[in-house]
């Protein structure tokens, strides 16, 4: 069972998240918290597979809250939920190590979706903000494009042909397709590439790619 701690000062919508992913049979909700401070003390006091968090609350918020529970306990993965007009906040949980985000109007199997992948070790990030996020990455990317390209230069051939699929966003199975490789050899591939990057997910590893214009 993957368990799920749920993170919102708003007690309905704690309330329907957990109905939503307690509708899985493979979820279980083991805790809720109404802050962030309250999400660090349930994560530190049993063990928490997946983490929601929302950005605004009271007491302590989510960013700070991600913070916090990245540094006190690494083996919770993290999603984000947020709105539109938080993407700044956004970028800086991906880059701080959330295993994504997701918009709170998000479909009840999407919800799900993203609870699976954080739970194995993946990301998920909101179709529906997806073009947000790439508007925010355009700006300054000159920089981050000198960057990225010099990080690269550690990956082999064929890494870098596994990592501009990453950034076109497919799976290891659709990835193995496209290079005609085992989905099981498309894996080893990708957690070689997280490795040499020193990224904590796919979805940092496809930002760099992005970044460095991998495939355009």
């Amino acid at each position: 069972m993957i368990r799920v701690l749920v993170t919102d000062d708003e007690p309905l919508i704690r309330a329907g998240i957990r109905m939503i992913l307690t509708s899985a049979d493979d979820i279980d909700v083991v805790a809720e918290a109404a802050n962030g401070r309250e999400a660090v003390e349930l994560a530190r006091a049993q063990r928490i597979d997946v983490a929601l968090l929302d950005i605004q609350m009271p007491v302590m918020d989510g960013m700070t809250a991600l913070a916090e529970l990245r540094r006190t306990a690494p083996d919770t993965r993290v999603l984000i939920l947020t709105t539109f007009g938080a993407r700044q906040n956004v970028l800086r949980a991906l880059a701080e190590g959330s295993a994504g985000f997701l918009l709170k109007d998000s479909a009840p199997a999407e919800l799900i979706r993203a609870v699976r992948a954080a739970a194995v070790g993946g990301a998920y990030l909101s179709p529906g903000a997806t073009r947000h996020v790439v508007d925010s990455l355009a700006s300054g990317r000159t920089a981050r494009a000198e960057q990225a390209r010099q990080r690269l230069e550690a990956l082999t051939g064929r890494e870098l042909e596994v990592l501009a699929l990453l950034g076109e966003g497919l799976s290891n199975a659709d990835a193995g397709k496209r290079l005609h490789m085992s989905e099981a050899t498309v894996k080893t591939y990708v957690s070689r590439i997280l490795t040499k990057l020193d990224c904590e997910n796919r979805v940092q590893a496809a930002l760099l790619a992005r970044d460095a214009g991998l495939g355009d």
